[in-house]
């Protein structure tokens, strides 16, 4: 039976008219008062683009606030833009400009509605994407793990719910949660400022998400149809990782008492993405606690946040989160959390046939050739050592030391006893007293 696969997402339509946007008027006009003002823009074409919407429902802003009396025609047409008629603020425009700005520094694209946005984020849903066997193993292709493995990965990724990999440390779950991320593969939409209650929350950043085109700020890119609500960046689907430095306050709205607009917190920015808590027993925090935050989101795919005023509001919650973690589940959660995490797969560290496949993969990958005698002496002599428990992180770990020993000492990239001697007395420490 074929599987489905994603066929791509709806792109969230652009807006008509100024009754399509489904703001506030007063905000859309200070909006476009503020930006003109901060920017120093007099043509639509270069207004519409510094706000991201249409020149069509750009024009209806600028005629409402020339009625309003707050801007004027400059009575000069632009030749270099078309013959285009150049607009300014009057000084009852400036005026009222400065004072939103005292109110919210906020200018720029127009904040999408909380509930325009929760339709887009349905289009879009995480738990739409329907990944196969081929795209899993396509994505991991750089590591070596078994079968049984993508077994359990494959339904959970394909669920969209919350994973735990757990196991020793050095056996690729980092690697193993980008992998997750890049068989996912299709395009998402994300709103550059969501606005809920007349307040801006500003969504889109640069460090989480990949835009997946460049965004030409060049009104002659207006002479392209636009086939979506600008308002959003089309980007990868977002991967936000945290570690050891994950606190519970990251995952609040963060307020800016300068510029009077909120932050995005983490797990909105990775709406309809992933969530990794990589290294979870390594915070601050209690594991249980952390998780504890987790729990209404991860089963009713809503979150709830709070603004200044102390009003809480719902946002929706489409994340896979991915819980990794060195330590035992039953060591920091209790039964009620474990149950709340839908998948818990073990990741364990290769076998001695799976270790020796990785070992030459990654020798031939940098140019180092391989020895039989100093392989038998790693696996007959070296790993009895450490009650022969390999990890995946060793064989790239030995490869690039003795990659460093030989380009010390000058000769050709070569493996041998001695070598891979002097390699592993750098991957542990051996235990002793010392003198303080």
């Amino acid at each position: 039976m074929n599987m489905q696969v994603s066929t791509g997402v709806q792109p969230p339509p652009p807006p008509s008219s100024i009754e399509d946007m489904q703001l506030p008027v007063v905000m859309m006009r200070d909006i476009l008062l503020k930006t003109m003002f901060r920017k120093n823009l007099d043509l639509v074409s270069e207004v519409a683009v510094a706000i991201c919407l249409p020149r069509a429902v750009t024009q209806e802003l600028i005629d409402m606030a020339r009625v309003q009396k707050l801007l004027e025609a400059t009575g000069t047409l632009n030749a270099n833009s078309g013959g285009e008629m150049g607009y300014q603020l009057t000084d009852a425009g400036k005026s009222r400009a400065l004072d939103a700005l005292s109110q919210s520094e906020y200018f720029g694209a127009m904040p999408v509605p909380l509930a325009v946005y929760r339709e887009q984020v349905k289009r879009q849903s995480i738990r739409n994407i329907q990944i196969t066997r081929d795209q899993l193993t396509n994505a991991m292709g750089h590591l070596i793990l078994p079968n049984s493995l993508l077994d359990h990965l494959g339904p959970a990724v394909s669920a969209g719910r919350s994973i735990l990999m757990y196991g020793p440390p050095g056996n690729g779950k980092s690697s193993i949660s980008n992998g997750i991320r890049d068989a996912m593969g299709d395009k998402i939409y994300v709103p550059r400022a969501i606005e809920y209650s007349g307040q801006v929350i500003t969504v889109y950043d640069p460090i989480v998400h990949s835009s997946a085109e460049v965004e030409i700020d060049d009104p002659n890119s207006l002479r392209r149809r636009r086939t979506f609500d600008t308002r959003y960046v089309r980007c990868e689907r977002p991967t936000v990782i945290t570690g050891g430095e994950l606190s519970l306050s990251m995952l609040d709205l963060v307020y800016n008492p300068t510029a009077r607009t909120y932050q995005a917190p983490l797990q909105l920015k990775s709406t309809g993405g992933i969530f990794i808590v990589d290294d979870l027993g390594r915070q601050a925090e209690p594991p249980q606690s952390l998780v504890n935050r987790w729990i209404v989101p991860l089963e009713e795919s809503k979150d709830i946040l709070a603004l200044q005023s102390g009003e809480k509001f719902e946002v929706p919650f489409d994340t896979l989160v991915i819980f990794s973690t060195n330590f035992h589940p039953n060591e920091i959660f209790d039964k009620a959390a474990l149950r709340r995490i839908f998948y818990k797969i073990k990741i364990d560290g290769p076998c001695q046939q799976d270790f020796l496949k990785i070992f030459a993969m990654v020798a031939r990958k940098k140019g180092m050739p391989l020895d039989e005698a100093a392989l038998i002496h790693l696996i007959k002599e070296k790993y009895p050592t450490i009650d022969n428990v390999y990890a995946n992180y060793q064989p790239v770990f030995l490869i690039d030391q003795m990659i460093s020993i030989c380009e010390f000492e000058g000769i050709p990239y070569q493996m041998s006893p001695d070598l891979l001697d002097r390699a592993w007395a750098n991957m542990f420490v051996k235990e002793e007293e010392i003198a303080h």
